[in-house]
């Protein structure tokens, strides 16, 4: 089947630059199958990035994919704290560059009505936005979103491709938390393989609106895929998880950009 991993990132490959990182991780994935990953983010992470940081790391990832775009698509990495800043590096590095989606991580929560400015933008470039979420037994980051936050700016946006990054974490919350959202799709990568995510996941939101991702290389290629492999849903549920769907979401800005997979 094909595989497209929706969630990686540089940082832990133990690269000394961003080329080199990159070969590690396509080293990685080709002994997995796995044909197509997204990066995003540089080395070291930044949670809650300057300006500065933020072009520091989308340049790293640039560079990062340089020699690797039949194998690897970029997000660019944007803060709802540096809204004019973000939007500059979404000019650059999207409508000016290679990238073809948005990343979001805890430096502000996802429903502050300064995220909307980047929302759209990413809109009117068919790009796509990935949110990181989780929900944390002894509480959340200041700025870290929830799958419920998630949702709340989902709606305010519903002509906007969003993903729901680590479902939450808690996925059980996570997926009744976007189920009336259908502009949101979840990611499954991060967590540990419990039995029963990929089952409900598909029972409560479709096939269609699940996305495989192993943010590796924090967590192995295998681990994640086994939730894939292991859950008791059918190869056509299996075959859109692990590849297909993402690659449906990204086409519209494949083809502004006149990429040809």
């Amino acid at each position: 089947m094909k595989i497209w991993d929706l969630h990686c990132h540089l940082s832990g490959l133990g690269g000394r630059t961003p080329d080199e990182s990159m070969a590690r991780l396509i080293a990685l994935a080709d002994r997995m199958g796995i044909e197509r990953v997204i990066v995003f983010m540089g080395v070291p992470h930044a949670a809650d990035p300057s300006p500065e940081d933020l072009r520091k790391q989308n340049d790293q990832v640039l560079q990062a994919l340089s020699h690797w775009h039949h194998r690897a698509f970029g997000f660019v990495y944007v803060s709802p704290k540096h809204v004019e800043a973000s939007l500059h590096e979404i000019d650059r590095c999207v409508r000016d560059g290679p990238m073809v989606g948005l990343k979001l991580w805890v430096a502000a929560r996802c429903d502050s009505a300064e995220a909307d400015a980047l929302v759209r933008r990413a809109a009117e470039l068919r790009a796509v936005i990935f949110q990181h979420t989780w929900i944390k037994t002894q509480g959340n980051l200041p700025g870290e979103s929830t799958p419920t936050d998630l949702a709340a700016l989902a709606k305010r946006h519903p002509d906007a491709a969003i993903i729901c990054g680590h479902t939450g974490g808690q996925w059980e919350i996570g997926i009744r938390a976007v189920r009336e959202t259908p502009n949101v799709t979840i990611d499954l990568a991060g967590s540990d393989p419990t039995a029963g995510l990929v089952e409900m996941a598909v029972r409560e939101l479709g096939a269609r609106r699940i996305l495989y991702g192993s943010d590796a290389p924090g967590r192995s290629f295998a681990s994640q895929l086994a939730k894939v492999y292991g859950a008791d849903v059918t190869d056509e549920a299996r075959r859109l998880i692990l590849g297909e769907n993402l690659q449906r979401l990204l086409t519209p800005i494949l083809r502004a950009k006149g990429v040809k997979l």
